[in-house]
């Protein structure tokens, strides 16, 4: 029956049927998360092509694999596994191949920008940003492009701040995330947004000041031993959903953020959620609902639509906030390869589903009194979630939309299965 409904569906490349309980998940491409261990009950049914039977995985006539000696979880995990490291290193090349390229073309300087985004701005001196933070002494975070230091400002009477220095090693790179931050921060105002003070653009230095946020980034109290109580993280939801709202609606030229996840919401003094990293931002004219783009965001948190081909709009967004929605309500993050228990899933996107299709929420919910005392509304939230992490982008709700459906404002109706539906439009 599981390799039945696999061959029903064309996008359906391995089925996982488990002989405990029934279940059946169908996988499809790209595959990855797998995982080796004897003691799960589990058998893989893989789909190849009849007119090639070397050639699995590839669309066309096909039929399956059922040998039991190759069909135990250790299998599944070589091919998973070894399908996620080939992606890799297709992914792998391609950057370094840009990196490469860029390095031919040498380091151009940035040019002056007289944007009014930047003209509202304060301009700091390299040597002012020195000072401001001891010598780049106290690191309070690290990403891709750099590394942020806590600082305090003596010309704004001793205000904290965090200073993001850019690695100068990026070139080009370097550029355009310096140049994305601006046009995109300068521009925004809002509460749950970080504050750009200003920028310093001197030489091969280039570094962005903004507010410093006290608490930190939102993982600290997600998957932490200390973690947020409901109602906060209920206000912290929220707050992410309005500035979003902010970035895609309100915004005199429309923004999408590209990367969002735990790490790139703060929290003041007051737990309020300030989205922080524009870095990866792409800005869309004012008449413009779709673009294309190149592979950006952080894996576990990426939409589908990225791997596919399609048009990039703000439901990238969308997909990504569900993602997050799922780990805020349970604690736990999305890709959890070790220490996840015998009835749960590695992928915490799957697993969600599969606990509201069979009506057991509380398997999701299980470890949490408080969350568990306020089911109706954590119960809204999964289902909001669902919606967001549909692959067809269609499917996806707006955020004003899912923040309405988030507050009760409307109703909520029952989402498709999150993979049962992919639009290539």
């Amino acid at each position: 029956m599981c390799g039945e409904l696999c061959l029903e569906d064309c996008f359906c490349v391995v089925a996982i049927f488990s002989s405990g309980d029934k279940g059946c998940w169908k996988k499809r491409l790209p595959l990855a998360h797998g995982r080796r261990g004897s003691y799960v009950n589990r058998r893989a049914l893989i789909k190849v092509s009849k007119n090639n039977a070397s050639q699995a995985l590839l669309p066309g006539p096909t039929t399956f694999i059922t040998k039991k000696e190759q069909s135990d979880l250790n299998q599944v995990g070589a091919v998973l596994l070894g399908c996620s490291g080939f992606l890799n290193l297709i992914f792998i090349g391609t950057i370094s191949a840009l990196i490469f390229c860029s390095r031919g073309k040498g380091g151009r300087m940035l040019k002056k920008q007289s944007s009014m985004a930047e003209l509202s701005l304060q301009v700091f001196s390299y040597k002012e940003l020195e000072e401001a933070t001891s010598g780049f002494k106290v690191e309070v975070g690290r990403g891709a492009f750099g590394v942020v230091y806590k600082g305090a400002l003596a010309s704004r009477g001793r205000t904290s701040i965090a200073v993001k220095k850019l690695d100068r090693s990026l070139h080009i790179d370097n550029e355009k995330e310096f140049s994305n931050e601006l046009r995109s921060i300068g521009q925004t105002h809002h509460k749950n947004l970080v504050k750009l003070f200003g920028y310093c653009n001197e030489g091969s230095h280039r570094l962005l000041v903004y507010e410093y946020m006290s608490k930190g980034s939102l993982t600290s109290f997600l998957f932490d031993d200390v973690k947020l109580q409901w109602d906060q993280r209920v206000q912290i939801i929220l707050g992410i959903a309005r500035g979003l709202i902010y970035l895609h609606e309100e915004c005199s030229t429309p923004i999408i953020h590209c990367d969002i996840k735990p790490q790139n919401v703060l929290l003041d003094d007051n737990f309020v959620a300030r989205i922080s990293d524009f870095g990866l931002a792409k800005l869309l004219k004012t008449d413009q609902t779709r673009t294309n783009t190149g592979i950006r965001g952080t894996r576990g948190y990426v939409a589908p639509e990225w791997f596919k081909s399609m048009a990039i709009t703000k439901k990238v967004d969308v997909y990504s906030f569900g993602v997050m929605l799922l780990e805020i309500i349970c604690c736990r993050k999305n890709l959890e390869m070790e220490g996840w228990e015998e009835e749960e899933e590695p992928v915490l996107v799957y697993w969600a589903y599969d606990c509201y299709k069979d009506g057991k929420l509380e398997l999701l919910l299980k470890n949490d009194r408080e969350v568990m005392a306020d089911f109706t509304r954590a119960e809204r939230f999964v289902t909001v979630a669902i919606w967001c992490i549909q692959e067809d982008p269609s499917l996806r709700p707006t955020m004003p939309m899912v923040t309405q459906m988030l507050e009760g404002a409307v109703a909520v109706a029952v989402p498709p299965d999150p993979s049962s539906n992919i639009s290539s439009r």
